[in-house]
């Protein structure tokens, strides 16, 4: 599966996520206070809520709706109410541009 640019790294702040669709499915794309970048589902796995228009912190990010709060590099929530985790994409860096790929990254059961 190829990847598809999403924004350039300038675009992203530590302190809020960005939307993005690739291949039909929303993401949150994310830069953590040390400049890495994440892609985690943008849909909240405790209700039908945009994770983008949540708050990120150190290394998660927070449902703005009920505060569960998912780890960026797992996808796994660190809070209730959500106890199921959101998929992760991965993410590559090609000269200033962030490009994610549509198929998540398996995850521990």
């Amino acid at each position: 599966m190829s990847a598809t640019r999403v924004c350039s790294q300038a675009e992203l702040t530590p302190s809020a996520a960005l939307r993005v669709v690739v291949d039909g499915k929303p993401i949150a794309v994310v830069i953590d206070s040390l400049g890495t970048v994440h892609a985690l589902g943008d849909t909240c796995t405790h209700g039908d809520i945009s994770l983008s228009e949540g708050f990120v912190e150190d290394d998660t990010l927070e449902c703005w709706a009920h505060g569960s709060k998912f780890e960026l590099t797992t996808g796994k929530p660190l809070t209730l109410p959500a106890y199921e985790p959101v998929p992760v994409y991965p993410v590559t860096i090609v000269d200033g541009d962030v490009f994610v790929e549509a198929t998540p990254i398996s995850q521990e059961a």
